[in-house]
């Protein structure tokens, strides 16, 4: 199966009090930590694995949440281990996403620069993105809660919640 990322949210720590490395290095958040190219999976309300990217340099924690996908291939795949569900809406959140690919906290730490089953490579670049704050992280501080760390595609039907979403504007930074 062959997915394409449509949409994604960015932690980093410090100072990103949404980020799970601010309980500092566990087993559970090693993976983080680095170095990039590894896969962060951990299990969300005892219910979904969620699929993070490592992405910043060895020791510095920073990901990249897997909010939402579109099938390039193998959609029978995706419709098998989504219960029969097709088209935007079963692939339209992270634990969606971590369900079609059959994902469990086994595959944290996974290297995915490699070929061996849960690999990432080079996509086409969207035309247009947009930019919102990130969904399901009420316990982090207000400044960082409200930041527009999550980004779509802007042209695809494969996106959750558009209505918190707006056309990417210049740069966003961490606030200090």
């Amino acid at each position: 199966m062959v997915l394409r990322v449509t949409e994604t949210e960015a932690y980093k720590w410090p100072p990103d009090t949404a980020c799970h490395a601010k309980a500092g290095r566990t087993p559970r958040t090693e993976p983080l930590f680095g170095p990039p190219g590894r896969a962060y999976v951990y299990l969300c309300y005892g219910i979904h694995n969620l699929l993070n990217l490592v992405t910043g340099d060895d020791g510095q924690a920073q990901a990249v949440l897997i909010r939402a996908c579109e099938p390039v291939g193998g959609l029978d795949v995706v419709a098998q281990r989504r219960g029969g569900r097709r088209g935007p809406a079963s692939l339209d959140g992270p634990g969606k996403v971590g369900q079609a690919l059959g994902l469990d906290t086994t595959w944290s730490n996974h290297d995915v620069t490699a070929p061996s089953g849960l690999e990432v490579g080079p996509g086409t670049p969207p035309q247009g993105l947009l930019a919102g704050p990130r969904i399901g992280i009420d316990y982090a501080l207000p400044e960082h809660r409200d930041l527009p760390w999550r980004f779509a595609e802007a042209d695809s039907r494969w996106v959750g919640h558009r209505k918190s979403l707006r056309p990417l504007g210049a740069a966003v930074t961490m606030p200090a």
